[in-house]
């Protein structure tokens, strides 16, 4: 510090805090350095400095080695980091905080839709319960759960109206079959009974209570049909008990001889018996009805073959292959719809015993009962159908 060039103090800070004089001969070199404020590179007999000179009444002079301002530098731009990075950090965890907390609501929204995207709504009857608790109308997202719950009680209300109707239409259904079954008996006994009569009958009553007897036998089938169908749709439980599949189909098999003498029929079992668990009299109402549509649609001279094996473990594939004229593609997708009904190139000439429409339908539910699969491919000269049950 000088006053009017006099040097009133001059002391150099050193490390821990004790001051020591300047030496003379760096008087004068610190005297050359303009007092105008500006940082100045001067050398004195100490070392390299950094001098600034400013003048308020007195003339003072601050001294400082770069290396030590460098550090000081340095440090506090590590510490400028570390207070901005630990910012940043607070600043991202506060908003991670923030968006999932905002989000909360739009994953139970998520997750009640995907909750009712996985329920059968197809069949059966539907308990769709699920609903987006405690939406807040205030917000963008709570608006969005409430329109979900109003959109979920209307489905709800619609899926009880229809199962409300499919039970009815299946009670109407059981209950109208039930209650034909006693006139066709009878219809079909006193048909039979007047066939037999011993009196000389004229050709054309011969021939009309004949067709009488044929359709009323058709008609107790087709009652018989529906009520299996109204049962199964029911969800009446079916027996369970170990079933051999080989000698059902071979019983099939014989039958078929019997029945479609015009036909060729050849099974391919394996040596060992192919069992599952089921209903013994429905899985051989399978098997039959899928051999009396092949007898049934296909001209004569066809071939059927029957496998049955175990494509995978734990289950079992039963296949009945012919190869008539297929099936048309437009039919295809409805073959196993009740009352559907085959393209004319897949009924057979001169066929006088036409089916009530039911088999396939038959086929499929009894199948879905058992918790299996059934399928058809079909193209000119080869029609497959192909049921997978499991073993269990």
């Amino acid at each position: 510090m000088l006053d009017d060039g006099r040097v009133v103090s001059a002391r150099l800070a050193q490390r821990g805090g004790t001051t020591t004089a300047v030496p003379e001969a760096d008087l004068a070199a610190l005297r050359s350095v303009p007092a105008d404020t500006t940082a100045r590179d001067v050398t004195l007999s100490l070392g390299d400095y950094r001098a600034i000179g400013w003048t308020e009444g007195t003339t003072t002079y601050l001294i400082a080695q770069p290396d030590n301002a460098g550090a000081t530098v340095s440090r506090l731009v590590v510490i400028e980091l570390v207070v901005l990075g630990g910012a940043v950090v607070l600043t991202g965890s506060a908003a991670a905080v923030l968006v999932r907390r905002a989000l909360r609501p739009l994953e139970r929204v998520a997750g009640v839709a995907a909750q009712v995207g996985n329920l059968p709504l197809d069949r059966g009857e539907v308990h769709l319960a699920a609903r987006v608790p405690d939406p807040d109308p205030r917000t963008e997202v709570g608006q969005v759960s409430t329109a979900l719950n109003h959109m979920l009680d209307n489905v709800e209300g619609a899926l009880a109206a229809r199962q409300e109707s499919e039970t009815r239409l299946r009670r109407f259904v059981a209950d109208a079959s039930h209650e034909l079954r006693t006139p066709l008996t009878a219809i079909r006994g006193y048909a039979e009974l007047s066939r037999r009569e011993r009196e000389p009958v004229p050709e054309r009553t011969t021939h009309a209570l004949a067709r009488i007897s044929s359709q009323a036998e058709r008609m107790s089938t087709l009652v018989e049909d529906l009520l299996l169908l109204a049962r199964l749709d029911a969800g009446r439980p079916l027996e369970r008990a170990e079933v051999d599949l080989t000698r059902l189909v071979l019983d099939a098999v014989g039958d078929a001889h019997v029945a479609g003498r015009d036909h060729r029929w050849f099974p391919q079992l394996p040596d060992e018996p192919v069992t599952v668990t089921g209903d013994a009299h429905r899985l051989a109402q399978v098997v039959t009805n899928l051999f009396a549509n092949a007898r049934t649609h296909t001209p004569p001279g066809t071939t059927v073959t029957v496998t049955l094996g175990h494509p995978v473990p734990g289950r079992v594939r039963l296949q009945v292959a012919d190869d008539g004229p297929g099936i048309a593609p437009d039919v295809l997708p409805r073959v196993f719809e009740r009352f559907a009904r085959g393209a004319e190139g897949r009924t057979r000439a001169g066929n006088d015993t036409p089916s009530t429409g039911l088999g396939l339908a038959i086929v499929a539910a009894v199948v879905a009962a058992h918790d299996g699969t059934v399928g058809v491919d079909s193209a000119p000269g080869r029609t497959v159908f192909t049921v997978e049950l499991p073993v269990r």
